[in-house]
């Protein structure tokens, strides 16, 4: 049986998980809290059944706190400024200081430039780009205080270049979001990298999450090998939050390259 453990990697840490009502969020904020992290799990979806994709934030809060861990769910729209400073100011209001961000949250619409509508497209920079610089802006001043802090970003192979020569299914915007992130995040850890404070970039390679799947960016066809357990992105991200900010900062990185080269182990996630 998977148990919390309160003396762990994370042990008492405060943590933000954005996007985090089902698939690579919702195991990154069940993996951190079986360390010891209080989680503020974050979302749009409240209960299973509110969206066309399974899951919710109560869900995931219900099933930490059941284990004996602490969690709150903290329904946000990242897409709206109010609801990201709601976000912030509640989950200091509840645990105190943040002691780490991971913005995971994404909106996607998976068409081709020439039929993508301004819309869609401020709508997509707005959660992924805006919104992880945003919530980074307003804990960066607690983490400066204290001299310590993570923030972590959750990216795409989308961001890679893609060959010329292959027909694309509509992805540019979603990668021009992706590599503005890595942009972002490189620039941020070389500005705070004498106070502390570790930011990274981790892409989780194919991972049969609800919304993958709902995009048909994995199907039958799809080598099993290509596809990426969601318990090894959980891992790798764990990894990426704790240990000396100075040796483990500024990553552009890749969830496999992360369990290869610090030999982990994925821990199996709270049922």
């Amino acid at each position: 049986m998977v148990k919390i453990n309160p003396e762990g990697k994370l042990k008492a840490k405060v943590a933000i998980v954005t996007g985090a009502s089902r698939g690579i969020g919702e195991a990154i904020a069940l993996r951190y809290a079986q360390e010891g992290a209080r989680v503020v799990v974050s979302a749009r979806t409240i209960d299973d059944g509110d969206h066309v994709l399974a899951g919710g934030i109560n869900n995931v809060v219900q099933r930490i706190n059941d284990a004996g861990g602490q969690a709150i769910g903290v329904r946000s729209d990242l897409a709206i400024k109010e609801h990201r400073k709601q976000l912030v100011d509640e989950t200091m209001e509840v645990f105190g200081a943040v002691d780490i961000l991971v913005n995971n949250a994404a909106v996607t619409y998976f068409v081709k430039v020439k039929d993508f509508t301004e819309k869609h497209r401020d709508l997509m920079f707005e959660v992924q780009v805006n919104a992880p610089f945003h919530l980074s802006q307003m804990v960066l001043p607690g983490m400066q205080a204290r001299g310590s802090g993570w923030i972590l970003n959750v990216s795409s192979h989308a961001a890679i270049h893609p060959a010329k020569d292959v027909a694309g299914r509509g992805g540019t915007v979603y990668g021009m979001c992706k590599a503005a992130l890595e942009r972002f995040t490189t620039g941020l850890a070389s500005e705070v990298y004498s106070d502390g404070i570790g930011v990274n970039v981790i892409s989780p390679g194919l991972v049969a999450t609800p919304g993958v799947v709902h995009h048909q960016l994995i199907n039958e066809d799809t080598p099993v090998e290509n596809i990426t357990p969601v318990e090894h992105m959980a891992e790798a991200c764990l990894r990426l939050v704790h240990g000396d900010p100075r040796e483990l900062t500024g990553k552009v990185t890749y969830a496999v390259d992360v369990m290869r080269d610090y030999e982990l182990e994925a821990e199996a996630l709270l049922a």
